[in-house]
């Protein structure tokens, strides 16, 4: 009578990766912005805890600075001063400072 029949539209020739492409360049965005820099700085810290030796001078993660007296498997012995000396984590060491920052401070 008044209402005409509604058909579907013919499909797009393409659509199937044309509907995927949003998707394929936000995780390539993701996988070079985000997760790509991530692993390289993880590798970094690794190979920085790896090298750690006595005589480093090194800040912790909670904001401790000191000398690395000795180093063991899982754990390094940090001098804060004089005849105090803690032992800590080894992963809880952020960063290896340069010689004489301790005496500068």
């Amino acid at each position: 009578m008044f209402i005409s029949n509604a058909y579907a539209a013919p499909a797009a020739p393409g659509g199937d990766l044309m509907s995927f492409l949003p998707i394929i360049i936000i995780f390539v965005l993701f996988y070079f912005m985000l997760i790509r820099p991530q692993m390289k700085q993880a590798k970094q810290h690794k190979a920085m805890i790896e090298a750690l030796k006595a005589g480093d001078e090194v800040a912790t993660a909670g904001g401790v600075i000191g000398k690395v007296t000795k180093v063991g498997d899982n754990f390094v012995s940090v001098e804060i001063s004089a005849n105090t000396v803690i032992n800590i984590q080894k992963h809880a060491v952020q960063t290896l400072l340069p010689p004489g920052t301790i005496k500068s401070i």
